[in-house]
C-alpha cells in the first residue's frame, strides 16, 4: 500500500499518514519500493527516506493555509457569520470583471479554490474563475437558486427553492448527492465537524425545520422542528447552532444530537441569519428592532430601534462595533457593548444586503443598485459603483477583491487592477 492524505470527508482522521509493509519492501506514492533488511543502516536509511518525502511534499504546498484563510468559502465568511473578511479592500477598486447570468443573482457569492461560486434564478449553479471571470462550469439544477453555496471539502452544496440541497463536486460541477427537505430552501448552509470526525452540515427550510445531514452520504443524522418557516443560515459556535425564523423564537441547539437548549423570544419574525460569538447572537427582526441576545442568560442584552423599519440584512460583527443594514435605506454601525448608534450611512434604497468588515471599510450593496465602500470609523462614503439594478447578496470578500452578484443577472468583481 502507497504512502496517502486522506481527505477528512472520507476519513475523520483527516490528513492522517497511511503506510504498509509488504513482502519486505515500503512504497510512498509516487516513489520506487523501497527494500527492508535487517541492518541497523537500513532502518535509518529507510526512517530520513520516510522524513525527506514528507519534508518535499510540506515543500510543494507552501500556501496552502494562506491561500485557506484568504478564501471566502461560505456565507458571511466563517461558521458563527461575523462577516469579517481577512483581507482589506484598496480605496477605489476597479471592475476587472462581470459575469452574466440568465436570471436575477439573490445567492451570495463564495470563494474558494481559485474559484466563484454562486446560484442564479435561471436555476443553474455556476463556477467561474476569480482572476478572469471565465466559466468553469455550470450545473442545472430543479428550481431557482436563491442560497448561497457553501465550499467544504473540496464540494459545493446548495440548497434550491424546490427545498432540494445538492452536493457538487467542486471541480466540475457533477452531482454527488441531493437530499430532499419538504419547504424552500433560501438560507446557505452551514458545516461543522462532529465529534467522531465526520463532516457535518446544516440547512434550514420552509418546512420548519432544521436539517442536520452527513456531508459524505447525504443523509438526515437529525432534524430539529420549530413552528414556522426557517428563512437565514444557523449560525455556529461553542458546540451549539442558533437560528430564527418565522416563528418569532432564536433557537440554541445542540450540534451533537440536536436537542434544544434554549429558546429565546424575539419578538417578530426573523428574516436575517444571526451571528453567533462571544456567548451572544446578534439579529434583526420584522418589527424594526435589532437586539443583542445573551445566550447564557437565556434574554436580550440590549435592543436598538431607530425608525419604523424591519431589519432583514445581517450583521457584520468586529471586537467592538455591530454593522447591520435596514429597510429604511441605511447602514446602521452601533456600539457592541449596548447597543448605542455610532453612526449611520444612508443610500437610496432597502439594505437587505449584508455588509461585510474588510481592514478600515465596510463593503455593502443596496436596492438602489449601487456597491458601496463606506468608512469603518466614521461611516463616510468612500467610494460606489452603480450597477442600476438592487444588489441584495452579501459581498464576498477575498485576495483584494470583491464580489457581489446583482438582480440584473450578473456577478461583479472589484479590485485593484493591475498595471
Amino acid at each position: 500500500m502507497g504512502f496517502a492524505w486522506v481527505n477528512s470527508l472520507s476519513n475523520p482522521r483527516q490528513n492522517e499518514v497511511l503506510w504498509e509493509k509488504s513482502n519486505n519492501y515500503f512504497q510512498l506514492s509516487g516513489n520506487p519500493l523501497i527494500p527492508i533488511y535487517p541492518s541497523p543502516f537500513s532502518r535509518y536509511f529507510f526512517r530520513v527516506r520516510i522524513y525527506w518525502n514528507l519534508l518535499l511534499f510540506l515543500l510543494a504546498f507552501p500556501a496552502v493555509d494562506n491561500l485557506r484563510a484568504a478564501d471566502w468559502p461560505m456565507f458571511r465568511g466563517n461558521p458563527s457569520l461575523t462577516g469579517v473578511a481577512h483581507d482589506a479592500l484598496p480605496k477605489k477598486p476597479a471592475l476587472l470583471w462581470t459575469f452574466k447570468t440568465g436570471g436575477p443573482v439573490k445567492s451570495s457569492t463564495v470563494v474558494a479554490d481559485g474559484k466563484v461560486f454562486f446560484g442564479s434564478d435561471d436555476a443553474k449553479v455556476y463556477a467561474v474563475d476569480f482572476v478572469t471571470g471565465k466559466k468553469l462550469w455550470e450545473f442545472k439544477a430543479d428550481a431557482p437558486m436563491d442560497a448561497a453555496p457553501l465550499f467544504a471539502s473540496n464540494r459545493i452544496f446548495i440548497g434550491s427553492v424546490e427545498g432540494t440541497l445538492y452536493a457538487l463536486d467542486a471541480h466540475d460541477g457533477r452531482q454527488i448527492w441531493k437530499y430532499q427537505t419538504e419547504g424552500k430552501i433560501i438560507g446557505a448552509a452551514n458545516c461543522f465537524t462532529a465529534t467522531n470526525g465526520a463532516l457535518r452540515l446544516l440547512i434550514g427550510s420552509y418546512d420548519f425545520k432544521l436539517h442536520c445531514v452527513d456531508a459524505l452520504a447525504g443523509k438526515a443524522v437529525w432534524t430539529f422542528e420549530t413552528g414556522n418557516y426557517v428563512n437565514g443560515s444557523p449560525a455556529i459556535a461553542d458546540g451549539q447552532t442558533a437560528f430564527g425564523g418565522c416563528d418569532a423564537i432564536l433557537h440554541v441547539v445542540s450540534l451533537a444530537d440536536g436537542s434544544k437548549v434554549k429558546e429565546i423570544e424575539a419578538g417578530a419574525y426573523i428574516a436575517a441569519s444571526a451571528v453567533l460569538t462571544g456567548g451572544h447572537a446578534y439579529v434583526g427582526h420584522y418589527e424594526n428592532e435589532f437586539l443583542c441576545i445573551d445566550l447564557n442568560a437565556g434574554k436580550i442584552a440590549w435592543h436598538y430601534r431607530d425608525k419604523e423599519f424591519p431589519y432583514m440584512s445581517s450583521a457584520a460583527v468586529t471586537e467592538d462595533k455591530v454593522f447591520f443594514g435596514g429597510h429604511d435605506k441605511v447602514l446602521h454601525c452601533v456600539n457592541r457593548a449596548d447597543g448605542k448608534s455610532i453612526w449611520k450611512f444612508s443610500t437610496r434604497g432597502k439594505v437587505e444586503s449584508s455588509p461585510v468588515v474588510a481592514g478600515d471599510k465596510v463593503a455593502v450593496g443596496s436596492d438602489d443598485g449601487r456597491v458601496y465602500l463606506v468608512s469603518l470609523k466614521d461611516g463616510k462614503e468612500i467610494w460606489s459603483y452603480e450597477i442600476g439594478q438592487a444588489v441584495t447578496t452579501s459581498p464576498a470578500v477575498a485576495g483584494g477583491k470583491v464580489v457581489v452578484g446583482a438582480d440584473d443577472g450578473s456577478v461583479y468583481c472589484f479590485g485593484e487592477k493591475r498595471k
